[in-house]
């Protein structure tokens, strides 16, 4: 089946492009000053697209003030109102976040549909397991099955008024059931597909089971964009969705650390030294592996795929590069010589 594009502000989603890492703000959207500083770190953060909360119209016609002041591609999120997705288009949203069905009348659908279609913007069809329509759960219960029906009616719905510039999303709470709607989704439409876990939870779980179901199907070659859902900091989004995105493969955001669990061979403080040199690569935007072993078992051999690295024995460490040595120096010095290696080759 061929796979669909959509353009969100200059930023391509579908078809084959990078997945792209999506945020939302957290603030109070008519809080111009608080949302514009929240949009601005995750900017600086890796942030590529984000979604506003739009419940009312003050939140409507702020949209438009901070659509202003940043170059961000900026999604409307919308539910119930229809004149309030009607106010972020002429306000200069790139993207509208609907759920068809719970905008009413079919003419008021049409009216986003037109306005959206005169702007060239796409609508995204974000559907959630715990909000499904009732005649659906009693046809199929709350299932992935019942997901992707309400998406192919969303769709169904849009179709009507000749509008096709659309994204999906099937999200429950529920990893397995997420991962079996986008599978779904993905054998039945050609749609950019947006994956996310809702409410996943705090940093900790909320990042485990959105790395299961988002890596999951990433690696199945399904999905466009990303979106972590964390109850945190809209930063910590980022952070998880670039680690999820370079663990699979699909980007490179900068080093990639390999690190030994350690064991009852390891003569040699490994954890923090570990967390040390995470800290001190954070930000380095060179695309390499540095590899932080705890004893020769699992040293040069084992990560001689790694660029560079270093390997602990008593009280003292090996520092290698490419799987050859090049160096042994006491642990109080093994960072910054490894630091050292990294910075001048």
């Amino acid at each position: 089946m061929q796979r669909k594009t959509i353009t969100v502000g200059g930023v391509t989603v579908g078809g084959g492009a990078p997945i792209v890492i999506q945020s939302m703000t957290n603030t109070q959207t008519d809080d111009v000053a608080a949302t514009l500083s929240q949009i601005r770190r995750l900017e600086a953060a890796g942030c590529e697209i984000v979604r506003l909360a739009v419940p009312d119209m003050n939140a409507a016609r702020a949209f438009g003030q901070i659509r202003e002041q940043v170059s961000l591609p900026l999604v409307a999120d919308i539910h119930f109102d229809y004149r309030l997705a009607l106010e972020a288009v002429a306000a200069g949203a790139d993207k509208i976040r609907i759920n068809p069905g719970n905008i009413g009348d079919p003419d008021r659908v049409r009216q986003v549909a037109e306005a959206c279609a005169r702007k060239g913007l796409p609508i995204r069809i974000g559907v959630n397991g715990g909000s499904l329509e009732r005649d659906i759960v009693a046809t199929f219960g709350h299932t992935p099955e019942a997901m992707v029906e309400s998406a192919l009616g969303h769709i169904a719905l849009l179709n009507r008024f000749d509008f096709d510039n659309i994204c999906l999303s099937v999200k429950s709470s529920s990893v397995p059931d997420t991962v079996a709607a986008y599978r779904l989704l993905h054998r039945r439409t050609g749609y950019p597909l947006h994956l996310g876990v809702t409410e996943a939870g705090t940093t900790y779980m909320g990042t485990v089971k959105s790395a299961i179901g988002i890596g999951s199907l990433l690696l199945d070659g399904i999905g466009d964009t990303i979106r972590v859902s964390l109850t945190d900091d809209p930063v910590e989004e980022i952070r998880a969705a670039k680690a999820i995105l370079q663990s699979v493969g699909l980007r490179r955001f900068g080093p990639d650390i390999v690190s030994c669990p350690t064991c009852g061979r390891c003569q040699i403080d490994l954890i923090p030294l570990a967390e040390e040199v995470e800290r001190r690569l954070e930000g380095m935007d060179r695309k390499i592996t540095v590899a932080v072993m705890g004893c020769a078992v699992n040293g040069p051999g084992e990560a001689s795929a790694a660029d560079f690295g270093i390997a602990g024995g008593k009280g003292e460490g090996l520092l290698f590069r490419h799987g050859e040595i090049v160096g042994k120096v006491p642990m109080d010095e093994l960072v910054d010589a490894l630091m050292m290696l990294v910075t001048e080759t």
